[in-house]
């Protein structure tokens, strides 16, 4: 016990390592060899929103449901010819799930978002470089507000 709120990490990926996690029924969360650091940081009960690279959209929002394991068997298929195993691991749940035609633009949302915010406007996309990063609560009710929008609007 004794756990500050949750936090909320954004976990940038590819189409390909979106529909990987899919299929698992976003069960897992994987981070690269080099993210160590950060996934030593996240914690059962911390939220991580999948933000989708060519698309620039959000698409999924998941809850760390264990705590951090080490496992190199492949999963997600990463960049062409990158040996990267994301073995540091998480069990996760799916929250909030969106259908692609719904996934939310991140333009949408850029100029709300106090992460974005650090960024010149023009290059507001190098918010999203880089596999993972934590965002502030503020930031994190906007996306899962905007994200609840769209997948209600599906009803």
């Amino acid at each position: 016990m004794g756990h500050v709120a949750a936090q909320t990490w954004i976990l940038t990926g590819s189409p390909e390592n979106l529909e990987a996690s899919r299929a698992l029924g976003f069960t897992l969360v994987g981070l690269k060899e080099r993210r160590r650091n950060q996934a030593e940081a996240m914690e059962p009960g911390d939220r991580v929103i999948h933000y989708v690279t060519r698309t620039m959209a959000f698409a999924a929002s998941l809850r760390l449901t264990g705590e951090l394991f080490e496992d190199r068997t492949p999963v997600w298929p990463g960049k062409p010819g990158a040996a990267d195993a994301y073995p540091w691991r998480f069990a996760a749940e799916p929250e909030l799930v969106l259908v692609q035609e719904r996934w939310l633009p991140a333009e949408a949302v850029s100029t709300r978002l106090e992460h974005i915010r650090k960024w010149p406007p023009e290059h507001w996309k190098l918010a999203f470089q880089g596999q993972i990063r934590p965002i502030g609560a503020a930031d994190a009710a906007v996306l899962l507000e905007a994200m609840g929008a769209r997948a209600g609007a599906a009803a």
